[in-house]
């Protein structure tokens, strides 16, 4: 994967990779379209991606059927944790294998612009969380008998938000892991637990006072809570401005630490 990875990047003509936002542009699209080919390349990446929420909604779905409350709870709950799963373990796993592969510093040394490498790499993130998240609410309102959201632009809002928030501390993440190896302890030290803490799997105010006190400091739970508003209760954006202003406070910390941290050459001697 990185020798065709470093071939294709490299083979970018400099004039078009450096012909202004036009060339920009078509850089960012070619890598993007790349991205695309080497996730369905890869099974694993597939799976843990696209099928493992799905398997979570209908093994769920199976437990609490009959159960609008609790199906209410799950659908968004594993909407919200689709968006970090594709986005914030994603990117941190994927950049720290192109970091320590020496993937970053060969691609800094090719024609094709680094925010035009990255804006693909982005891109294809989104692309997943949002085809996650269309599947997901299908799949809720088809099986489940979950309502159609009513609040577009709330779902809208949230998401985007969402996906800037994990995938800008999935970066941020990415500086703090050292090597290859310990990529998946790291990040799967961060995803497990905000999973469960920020009521993925269960109503979050029924938890202990000292629990859901953690949550609610999490962006996670503020995720959930919105797409809930968006999708089950028919909420707009009026009723989640804290949690609004939390998901933009994380994304504002993890951009800052993204930039910060970020390294093109590898730990390795």
């Amino acid at each position: 994967m990185s020798d065709h990875v470093l071939r294709t990047s490299a083979a970018q003509p400099a004039s078009r990779a450096r012909g202004g936002f036009a060339g920009w542009r078509r850089a960012a699209w070619r890598q993007y379209r790349l991205e695309r080919r080497m996730f369905w390349r890869n099974p694993s990446a597939a799976f843990f991606n696209i099928a493992l929420p799905l398997l979570f909604l209908a093994l769920f779905g199976a437990i609490f059927a009959g159960s609008d409350e609790d199906l209410d709870v799950i659908v968004p709950g594993i909407a919200g944790m689709s968006v970090m799963a594709t986005t914030f373990s994603a990117l941190a796993h994927n950049l720290v294998f192109l970091r320590e592969q020496g993937i970053l510093k060969r691609i800094r040394g090719t024609p094709l612009p680094g925010s035009a490498y990255f804006a693909g790499i982005a891109a294809s993130a989104v692309t997943n969380a949002l085809a996650q998240v269309a599947v997901i609410t299908v799949v809720g309102r088809v099986a489940f008998g979950v309502s159609w959201p009513t609040e577009w632009l709330s779902l809208l809002v949230f998401l985007a938000l969402g996906v800037v928030c994990f995938a800008a501390l999935g970066v941020a993440l990415a500086h703090a892991i050292p090597n290859v190896e310990s990529a998946p302890a790291y990040v799967n030290a961060v995803f497990l637990p905000v999973i469960v803490i920020s009521g993925v799997f269960y109503d979050a105010d029924r938890a202990p006072a000292w629990l859901h006190d953690i949550g609610e400091a999490l962006p996670l739970t503020h995720l959930i809570d919105g797409l809930s508003g968006a999708m089950v209760h028919h909420e707009g954006l009026a009723h989640h401005v804290v949690g609004l202003l939390v998901l933009g406070a994380w994304a504002a910390v993890g951009v800052v630490l993204a930039i910060r941290g970020f390294s093109w050459e590898a730990r390795r001697a």
